[in-house]
């Protein structure tokens, strides 16, 4: 992955823990562990704060599908979801393509869960659902 899209990625990540008009401790804290796994510098996430970069089209479905995992894990790191995170995460899946029923199940879905975290061949089933 070349590292405009990986500065794209994480600003989507930027924008959305930014919704709430605040980013907490944890949300900076899972931010920088994926910009560190993707090999993106703390210096980089840092100037990426202040200036996020336009999101960029992500053609692999299971790119789209582990992204909007991400996007999803970032919006429950805190323990406190916000109808603006929930907006602007629904706004990200459409952009990405992907269907609106299967972002409603996931947003359902991740209520049976104390954490709110679906479990990664949970996620993949309502993905799979929706796209058979």
């Amino acid at each position: 992955m070349q590292n405009d899209d990986k500065h794209a990625l994480i600003s989507d990540l930027i924008n959305l823990a930014k919704a709430d008009e605040k980013i907490t401790s944890q949300e900076y804290d899972l931010i920088f562990r994926l910009a560190n796994r993707m090999g993106v510098t703390k210096e980089k996430v840092k100037v990426l704060l202040q200036n996020p970069v336009p999101s960029k089209p992500i053609f692999s479905e299971l790119e789209r599908i582990t992204h909007f995992h991400k996007l999803l894990s970032l919006m429950n790191v805190d323990g406190e979801v916000h109808e603006k995170e929930i907006i602007v995460l629904r706004n990200f899946g459409l952009k990405m393509g992907i269907r609106p029923g299967a972002i409603d199940q996931i947003l359902i879905k991740m209520n049976d869960y104390e954490d709110k975290i679906i479990p990664t061949q949970e996620l993949l089933n309502i993905f799979r659902a929706h796209y058979n």
